[in-house]
C-alpha cells in the first residue's frame, strides 16, 4: 500500500539522496542529470514548496506502508509562463518496477483533482521511458518536439 506523505524539514534528506543519484536522475539528462540539494538549500526549498505554496505548488513523498520507507515523490506546480499545471513522478532507482510511478502518479491526479486543478500537464523527455506511466495513467499527448513529449490528462470526469 502506497500513501502521500507531507515531508518534514528533516525529512529532506530523502529528497537530498534521490536527486543525488545517477540512476534515479537519468530521467534528467538532459536538463543537467543529478541535481544538488544540499542542506543550505533545504530551508528555502522547504518554506516555497511546503508552507507558502500559495496554492501554485503541491509536493508529497510517496510512502510503502508495510515498510514505512520513502520510495519517491510527487509534485505539481503551475508554470506560470506556459499557465498550465505541470506534474512531476519521481521513484527513487532501487524502487523502480514495482508499480510505484504508476500508483504514485494515479495518487497526485486525485489530489490535483481534489484542489481544483482541471488538466495536468508533464513535459517528459524523448527517450525517458515513463513515457508509458502517464500513458496508462490517461494522459495523452499533446505535442511532441525534438527533445520532449508534452502529454496532458483532463482531470474533470
Amino acid at each position: 500500500m502506497l500513501e502521500l506523505y507531507k515531508p518534514e524539514f528533516e525529512d529532506l534528506w530523502f529528497k537530498e539522496k534521490m536527486m543525488s543519484d545517477e540512476e534515479t536522475m537519468f530521467y534528467n539528462h538532459l536538463w543537467g542529470g543529478k541535481i544538488p540539494f544540499e542542506r543550505d538549500k533545504w530551508a528555502d526549498w522547504y518554506d516555497c514548496w511546503i508552507i507558502n505554496h500559495k496554492n501554485n505548488r503541491f509536493y508529497r513523498y510517496l510512502k510503502e506502508n508495510e515498510t514505512n520507507e520513502f520510495v519517491g515523490e510527487i509534485a505539481y506546480h503551475l508554470d506560470s509562463e506556459r499557465n498550465i499545471w505541470l506534474a512531476n513522478v519521481t521513484v527513487y532507482s532501487k524502487y523502480r518496477q514495482k508499480g510505484y510511478g504508476t500508483k504514485g502518479l494515479n495518487l497526485l491526479c486525485e489530489a490535483a483533482k481534489k484542489n481544483g486543478i482541471k488538466l495536468l500537464h508533464d513535459d517528459i523527455a524523448l527517450d525517458n521511458p515513463a513515457i508509458s506511466i502517464f500513458l496508462k495513467a490517461g494522459f495523452i499527448e499533446e505535442y511532441r518536439t525534438e527533445e520532449i513529449i508534452m502529454v496532458k490528462k483532463k482531470l474533470e470526469y
